[in-house]
């Protein structure tokens, strides 16, 4: 891995690698949307939805500014080890889901495929659009894929009554 052209001590590296997530040396990615769940899990039990909504907000504003700065020290479109996108993109698509352990289990696969796949536009964005907005945007998509999904899984499911 590239180095990120700031200290690990800098704001943007800890906010950018949610806290060092990131710096795994194998699928930081993946580890970021894990270390997403309980975060959001305790947000939603102790602050209720709006607290995640809020926690969501300041973290996506917060990490796109982090996104910027290490995008521009590294000279890197969109290093790995940034995960803040990941882990907002997943929170966004928790509040949108039953806060029940097959929910957040579902939540994390079908956002993981998604981010991984990169359906358009989530490619384009990646490709085409520069800096933190670029890192942040694309795993939104990827986010609003997952919904799709778990939407349709949802709707069956009140038909039938078995997963939730």
């Amino acid at each position: 891995m590239r180095g990120l052209g700031l200290p690990y001590r800098h704001p943007a590296v800890l906010i950018g690698t949610f806290f060092g997530v990131g710096l795994v040396p194998f699928a930081p990615g993946t580890f970021g949307s894990l270390a997403a769940l309980p975060v959001a899990w305790l947000l939603r039990e102790f602050a209720r939805r709006e607290g995640l909504a809020l926690a969501w907000a300041i973290l996506f504003a917060a990490g796109w500014w982090a996104s910027s700065r290490i995008v521009e020290s590294s000279r890197q479109n969109d290093p790995q080890s940034i995960v803040i996108d990941e882990v907002t993109a997943e929170w966004l698509l928790l509040l949108a889901v039953p806060q029940s352990l097959i929910a957040y289990c579902l939540a994390f696969v079908f956002f993981r495929i998604f981010d991984i796949v990169k359906p358009p536009p989530a490619r384009w964005i990646e490709k085409n659009v520069s800096g933190g907005l670029g890192v942040m945007l694309d795993d939104g998509i990827a986010a609003g894929y997952a919904f799709a999904v778990l939407m349709v899984i949802f709707f069956i499911d009140r038909a039938s009554g078995v997963l939730f």
